[in-house]
Order: C-alpha cells, then structure tokens, then sequence
C-alpha cells in the first residue's frame, strides 16, 4: 500500500508537468493520511487543483467519525465496492508525487523504510479517487483516497503492493470522466514497467508522522537487525 509520500517539487515544475495552474503548497517529505494533500481533476473540460483530505468518505456517510479512514483502493476490487463505484466513475484524479514511502518487513520482523521515485526525476501521477462529503450544517470537504496495484517484480523486493502511477499519455483519459467511463479508465490502472522507478533505504525517522524534513530522504545504510545476545556460561 501507500500510506505516505513526498511532494518537494515547486508549484510551477508541478504545474507545467501536469499542464495545471497549480495551488500554492509547502514542501512536504512525510505526507501522511487525514493532512491535506494536493490534487488535480477536470472541471468543465479543464485542468484544476485542489487541496484534498487524505482518506475518501463517501458523500451517503452520515457520520466520518463512524467510517473507517479509506486511504487507498485496490484497483482489483475498486469497481464492485460501494465506497469507490461512483468516484471511480465521477471523481478521477490525479495526486503528484515526489516520491513516496514503502516498509520492507526483515525476517526478524523489524521493517526498514525506502523512499521510491521515478528514475528520470519526473513527478509521480499518482492515480486517485475523489469525493465531496456534504456534512448536515452545509458543510463540504474534498477527500481522497490513492489506487494500488500489485507490484511489479522490481518493487515486489519490498511490498507486493504499490501505487498506481499513470503515464502521462493517459492523464487526459483517467480525467475525463464525461467521456470516459469508469470500466473505460481501468485498463490505464496497470503496474508500471521495470526499471521506471528507484529506490533507496531511508531512516525509520520517517516512522513518525510528526517528523517531516528534507533528511528523510537521504539515502542510509540498511539499519542491521540487533545481534543475538549470547549467554553467558560462566
């Protein structure tokens, strides 16, 4: 799954990438679920940017406090699912991406983090979906949730799952939901080829959601799981 992420790049590279006047945003090295993050959708035919809160409520929710937190959804299943039946058809969008964050589990089961990118530098286009929750007082919030897809033998090295990345050559069909259906748009949901993206250790730092600086990326040594302790026979 993908349950953090960066976004570092400034708002006019992403803007010129995704052809998209883009929101103005901080730089971010530990996006975590519930903040708001960046997102790009198409309203009346052209390109727009939104910020967006991390984790989709779907708009029959009555209460988000009773709904489980929808970070992600599986691009097997996403079509049958209630949550995601109508966004998949409606609320398309695109989430960029500096990079983002996986956990590999050791065979002591401690779990070291890597930082993927795209190996060109590019941003990601993370595929997404999108929905407005109406609250009872007239309230509205814009929230989101990433797709996943399995992952390829490269990245399978460190999960089996990773998240849908879109070529740009599809952006204009994973966005136009007036003319391209959701069963249309799910053949563009597809692994990326091998060799796409990098990766590289990165310290458990980034574990806690409160820690956010340009360090978390920088490459390290993978932190060695503790020696057995030997017994003392004397």
């Amino acid at each position: 799954m993908c349950g953090r992420f960066v976004l570092a790049a400034e708002p006019d590279d992403i803007g010129e990438h995704f052809e998209v006047e883009a929101e103005d945003f901080p730089a971010r090295h530990n996006i975590a679920p519930t903040q708001p993050i960046l997102a790009i959708l198409d309203e009346h035919g052209h390109r727009a940017s939104r910020l967006m809160r991390w984790g989709l409520v779907p708009g029959w929710v009555k209460d988000p406090r009773d709904f489980p937190l929808l970070v992600n959804a599986r691009a097997e299943t996403m079509a049958g699912k209630p949550a995601f039946r109508d966004a998949l058809n409606h609320g398309r969008c695109i989430v960029p991406a500096s990079g983002y964050y996986e956990w590999q589990a050791g065979p002591d089961k401690r779990k070291q983090p890597y930082f993927i990118s795209r190996a060109d530098g590019r941003p990601m286009a993370l595929a997404g979906l999108y929905t407005i929750w109406a609250g009872p007082n007239g309230e509205e919030v814009d929230t989101v949730a990433t797709i996943t897809v399995a992952a390829n033998a490269q990245m399978a090295e460190i999960h089996d799952r990773m998240p849908a990345i879109l070529d740009p050559g599809d952006f204009d069909a994973w966005l136009d939901v007036r003319g391209v259906t959701g069963a249309q748009a799910l053949p563009l949901i597809r692994p990326l080829p091998e060799g796409v993206l990098k990766f590289h250790p990165v310290s458990s730092r980034v574990n806690s959601a409160n820690t956010d600086d340009p360090d978390l990326i920088v490459p390290v040594r993978p932190e060695a799981p503790p020696r057995p302790r030997q017994m003392d026979l004397f």
